[in-house]
């Protein structure tokens, strides 16, 4: 069954000082058509991972622009769990073969959700995990009403055509489509209502929000980092897309210039991600014995308090992804006045401005040498990290991406564009 996530209270006029100026009153203008319409979103977990993080903000300030906006959560045994790991690694080109006992079990776990279903103006339905639950009510017969949006958050760009075919038909019931990037569309997405809109990150969140003076060397200090010694850091989930194994030899080269260096690599265990724990082992077991290699997870404490202390102590922040779909922590980053090394894939070089905000790597060796010459370039990572948060200020805080929502239900609400559209 669906279950509701308990969201705190937060209002659009807290974000005035972030944003650009005229940001909000754009938004509440947009938004005034739309006072009284329900929406709900529907994903696979309430924690561990961004489209969690941004819904927990997202949801809260849809409240506030006077939308009556729920966010659910899919149920699901582990082994369903673990089907959708698998599509999720084959939609970003990952060989599985498929099953016809895991083709059912994927579809029947969002006909088991969708039993006790509530009518809604708008549903926005994230990921493949939840995909099916438009198709499944309506071929049990019932006809759910209102505009549903299929949101996809990965990168499709080499996705298996099994695993697509798969997922297809399912995508093919929903009234339109939201994706990072055009590049990520698939073939037989239909053109009608088909909308680009890369995620972003909340400014106030316990993640982003900045930290008074010696918070960020108290929590290092707590996790036996050494503060005045320089120290590099990644925060992502343990799992092969985001080659935490090539971070460690990344940080290695580097530190056979700068012995001193120090590598935080931080990540979450999340249930809808049966994967994290072996990945987890695979990093403990690359890292050998160096004591300088801190990996580090929520089960250790590790909260969003904790992850931007690590952002913001760091020299350089890495994200050294092989398979993005956007890469939020590149964005956390940035904001933070860092500057960032990312994979040269995905939605990372949205973010990330090659010699401008950072650098965008190939391999782990192009990365050991963009660390090697930012630790040891004071005044590059300043105005790196200048530059980036101005890119993230413009483009990628949750204002812009909430107004994206809000200008796609005019749309499928037959609305004339504003005039800003």
């Amino acid at each position: 069954m669906l279950t509701t996530v308990e969201l705190e209270t937060r209002e659009l006029e807290q974000y005035r000082s972030a944003v650009l100026p005229g940001v909000v009153e754009a938004i509440r203008d947009d938004a005034r058509p739309l006072r009284g319409a329900r929406v709900l979103h529907v994903n696979a977990t309430a924690y561990g991972g961004g489209v969690a993080e941004i819904l927990g903000s997202m949801v809260p300030l849809m409240r506030d622009l006077g939308l009556e906006a729920d966010w659910k959560v899919i149920s699901g045994s582990d082994p369903f769990f673990g089907v959708t790991k698998a599509m999720h690694n084959a939609l970003q080109g990952k060989p599985h073969r498929w099953t016809q006992e895991e083709r059912t079990l994927w579809v029947e776990t969002s006909r088991a959700n969708a039993q006790t279903w509530e009518e809604y103006d708008f549903v926005v339905v994230h990921d493949p995990q939840p995909a099916p639950i438009l198709g499944v009510l309506r071929a049990d017969g019932r006809r759910p009403g209102g505009k549903w949006l299929w949101r996809c958050h990965i990168d499709l760009t080499d996705a298996q055509p099994e695993a697509w075919s798969l997922l297809r038909p399912y995508v093919a019931e929903y009234d339109g489509t939201v994706w990072t990037m055009p590049q990520y569309v698939r073939e037989g997405v239909s053109e009608a209502n088909r909308f680009i809109a890369p995620p972003a990150i909340d400014p106030l969140s316990a993640k982003n929000v900045t930290l008074s003076p010696g918070e960020a060397d108290s929590v290092l200090k707590r996790f036996s980092v050494d503060s005045p010694r320089p120290m590099v850091c990644q925060v992502s989930r343990f799992d092969p897309w985001k080659d935490p194994l090539g971070v460690i030899d990344a940080y290695r080269m580097a530190k056979e210039r700068y012995p001193e260096l120090q590598l935080v690599l931080v990540g979450s265990l999340a249930h809808d991600d049966p994967e994290g724990e072996e990945w987890l082992q695979k990093v403990l077991k690359h890292r050998s014995r160096d004591a300088d290699i801190h990996v580090l997870t929520n089960m250790d404490g590790v909260g969003n308090h904790e992850v931007n202390a690590f952002q913001e102590a760091a020299k350089v922040v890495i994200q050294k992804s092989t398979r993005e779909g956007f890469g939020l922590v590149v964005s956390e980053g940035l904001w933070k006045g860092r500057p960032v090394i990312g994979g040269n894939c995905g939605g990372i070089p949205l973010q990330v401005r090659d010699g401008e905000t950072g650098y965008l790597v190939d391999s782990s060796a192009e990365c050991g040498e963009r660390l090697i010459e930012l630790v040891g370039d004071e005044d590059t990572c300043r105005r790196m990290g200048a530059a980036g948060r101005e890119v993230v200020r413009e483009h990628f805080l949750l204002t812009r991406y909430l107004h994206d929502y809000v200008r796609m239900f005019r749309t499928l609400a037959g609305l004339r564009p504003s005039e800003r559209d």
